[in-house]
């Protein structure tokens, strides 16, 4: 994957009741390749390079025909899935509004409410090549307590994606730094046939983000039988 060039690194000054953190947000907005380069190429945001590259290694949205995208606000995931799969069923959802996307069925909603899981089976219409999410919760600042919250997301994301992928479906979720937790591990090694843990170079170095990318979904048990 080619990278950004590096130019002249731009300077914010601090403005009047602007935070100190705001300011070094803003100025490593301004520097960072990725938003560059998502801002020339059209996505809404750099997170589409962390799908981008972690495709370029693992390959999982080769021949997808209905896709996914849980979190999906601002749509970078989206943009890219129909970049790449034009023909593909996309179906998105997330609390937070999202400006419409060409071919993508948007649900403005929480995950976590009951009824999600089949509005975005019926929206979809059909089983699931491939399940993502970049969902994260809210940070509370308390570190356990947020590793905890969004693996709980991590969790229901991975119930989901055992009750609508295909056999041979892929699922690709947001961890924390350690990944995910040996349990969780586990559960997705008894349903894909390969997991692997993936920081893409997208991911900022600070970042604690970490991917699990599960593919050769195996199957739910009515479709083994």
């Amino acid at each position: 994957m080619s990278r950004a060039g590096s130019g002249p690194r731009t300077r914010v000054r601090t403005a009047k009741g602007r935070k100190i953190a705001s300011t070094r947000w803003l100025e490593r907005q301004l520097n960072d390749p990725y938003v560059k380069r998502a801002k020339a190429e059209g996505y809404r945001s750099r997170a589409a390079y962390k799908l981008i590259e972690l495709d370029e290694k693992f390959a999982f949205l080769k021949g997808a025909k209905r896709v996914v995208d849980l979190g999906i606000a601002p749509g970078g995931w989206s943009q890219v899935v129909r970049k790449r799969l034009p023909q593909a069923s996309v179906v998105g959802i997330d609390l937070l509004p999202t400006d419409p996307i060409d071919g993508v069925a948007i649900l403005q909603m929480d995950f976590m409410d009951d009824a999600a899981p089949d509005l975005l089976k019926e929206a979809l219409g059909g089983p699931a090549d491939l399940v993502l999410s970049d969902m994260a919760a809210n940070t509370v600042g308390h570190q356990q307590t947020d590793h905890l919250r969004t693996m709980a997301l991590v969790e229901a994301g991975l119930l989901f994606a055992t009750e609508i992928l295909r056999p041979g479906g892929a699922y690709v979720a947001k961890v924390l730094a350690g990944g995910a937790d040996h349990g969780l591990v586990a559960d997705l090694k008894r349903a894909f046939t390969t997991v692997k843990h993936a920081k893409p170079p997208a991911s900022r170095k600070g970042s604690s983000e970490w991917y699990v990318v599960a593919q050769g979904f195996k199957g739910s048990e009515e479709q083994q039988t």
